[in-house]
């Protein structure tokens, strides 16, 4: 067999494709969980946005929780959230 330096070119560049691709899976751990966000309506609204492929959600319904105390937010994604006492979103069960 013999190797000439085109052979020897696309195998590095293929190495060097791979590696490229394998980082894009390494950055998608950057993403914010929902309790790190911002405790601010606008900021649950574009996390949750951002989680659902760009697709907007929106408030549904929000009142206060007799059980609670605290304000819940209906949203369109079908679940309730609310800040807890340390300021953090949750999702209320």
């Amino acid at each position: 067999m013999v190797i000439t330096n085109i052979n020897v070119y696309f195998t590095a560049y293929s190495l060097l494709n791979i590696l490229n691709m394998s980082q894009a899976f390494v950055k998608e751990s950057d993403d914010q969980w929902l309790h790190e966000i911002s405790p601010t309506m606008n900021a649950l609204v574009n996390y949750l946005s951002r989680e659902n492929n760009g697709i907007r959600v929106y408030e549904k319904e929000g009142f206060i929780s007799p059980e609670e105390g605290r304000e819940i937010h209906t949203m369109s994604n079908g679940l309730s959230y609310a800040v807890d006492k340390d300021n953090k979103w949750y999702v209320v069960e």
